[in-house]
């Protein structure tokens, strides 16, 4: 038998085929949660669907019964997989050597929309559980899924509410590892292990229209932004730490004028963008951007939008601890030691932290993520299960 055949017929291969073929672009499911619910239903999980406008979510449970759900601080410890069910359009599709719904194995990389982001970690999370239950039946703590249609759209009705949902009800998350794909060369090469903020603004700044042969009857609100603009691209908002880089401001767009060369606007809007360390706040930055206009004497109006806060889940000098845990867990699967990085853009992990949880993403390699042609290795996808076993194992039964 082939290699090629042989990985046809894994089980993870065969989960994340079944995934892919459903077209859940967001905020779609398209009957992903109800295949995971089905799997986790036979391991003894309780399913709870939770819809909110056109967003489907699932949360699931497995309690230990021999554990009570305990650890040997008498807290609950509550280990989650998160991710997302929706995947991003596939754009063009002459572009697409194979179908995007349609899941194709080619040269051991396994082909189409959500091979990678995230539908390859969600099979090999599934995988990975009826594993270790089937191990461990009496593993301490719960094992929870936290799965939501909402990642890659506007981020409103998805994780977010879930959490809202759980918090109200006291219902807490202990270790979490987000499926997104991490990884940049091989599987588990790359952990990030904490995610910068992010906070958005549009902000109007406000002149008066005129002929441009006029200069004394009009106020060019494109000469009184660009000082501001330019000093806050210039300003250094901190130095980051250990864990972060510098905060970073990006201006994204600027838009202004009427399209005629002879008239002076009457506004112009900029769009800018800030990611930020824990050596800050969104209401310092608030503060520090508006005084930065200010000081120009500007006319203007902005609009905030708040996408998340900085979290990081610090190594603790445990042999117990979550990092050491997902480390170990990589190393005895690929031989290689990982990296920890806060690099990239935000997930949802930006909602599960806030509550106390120790939050990380650990997926497959992320190369082609959002392209035409999306792929992951189906060898990464095995590892990954290993690498996933190996983490319930070392959170829920290294203290029997």
């Amino acid at each position: 038998m082939s290699q090629t055949e042989q990985i046809k017929e894994s089980k993870v291969i065969t989960l994340a085929k079944e995934l892919m073929s459903r077209a859940s672009v967001t905020p779609e499911d398209a009957g992903c949660q109800k295949l995971m619910a089905d799997r986790l239903e036979k391991l003894g999980f309780s399913n709870e669907s939770m819809v909110f406008a056109d967003t489907t979510n699932l949360w699931s449970r497995r309690d230990s019964i021999a554990a009570n759900g305990k650890n040997e601080d008498n807290n609950d410890l509550v280990f989650c997989f998160a991710g997302h069910t929706d995947v991003v359009p596939a754009g063009n599709l002459e572009l697409w050597n194979t179908p995007p719904f349609e899941p194709t194995i080619i040269d051991g990389m396994l082909y189409g929309r959500g091979a990678a982001d995230m539908k390859g970690s969600l099979a090999a999370m599934i995988v990975a559980t009826e594993r270790f239950v089937h191990d461990h039946p009496d593993h301490q703590g719960s094992i929870t899924y936290l799965i939501t249609s909402d990642e890659e759209g506007p981020f409103i009705n998805g994780t977010t509410k879930v959490i809202d949902t759980l918090e109200a009800r006291n219902e807490k998350i202990t270790y979490c590892i987000v499926g997104e794909p991490s990884s940049t060369h091989t599987v588990g090469d790359v952990v990030k292990n904490g995610r910068r903020g992010s906070i958005s603004a549009e902000v109007d700044i406000k002149g008066k229209q005129g002929h441009v042969a006029y200069p004394e009857h009009v106020r060019n609100p494109i000469h009184l932004a660009m000082p501001a603009l330019t000093e806050l691209s210039q300003t250094q908002w901190d130095q980051g730490n250990d864990y972060f880089p510098a905060t970073s401001f990006q201006l994204s767009n600027i838009h202004s004028g009427t399209g005629a060369t002879n008239v002076v606007p009457g506004h112009i809007t900029a769009l800018f963008n800030l990611r930020y360390s824990t050596e800050l706040t969104d209401q310092i930055i608030v503060e520090q951007v508006e005084s930065i206009l200010n000081k120009h004497q500007l006319d203007y109006d902005i609009k905030w939008t708040f996408n998340g806060k900085p979290f990081i889940t610090e190594h603790v000098n445990s042999e117990h601890g979550f990092l050491n845990a997902v480390s170990q867990a990589i190393l005895s699967v690929t031989k290689t030691p990982t990296q920890l990085s806060t690099s990239g853009g935000t997930s949802d992990g930006r909602f599960i932290a806030p509550t106390g949880a120790q939050v990380i993403e650990l997926g497959p390699c992320n190369a082609t993520i959002h392209q035409v042609n999306e792929s992951v290795s189906c060898k990464d996808l095995e590892q990954l299960v290993d690498i996933y076993y190996h983490c319930l194992v070392n959170m829920l039964c290294k203290h029997k």
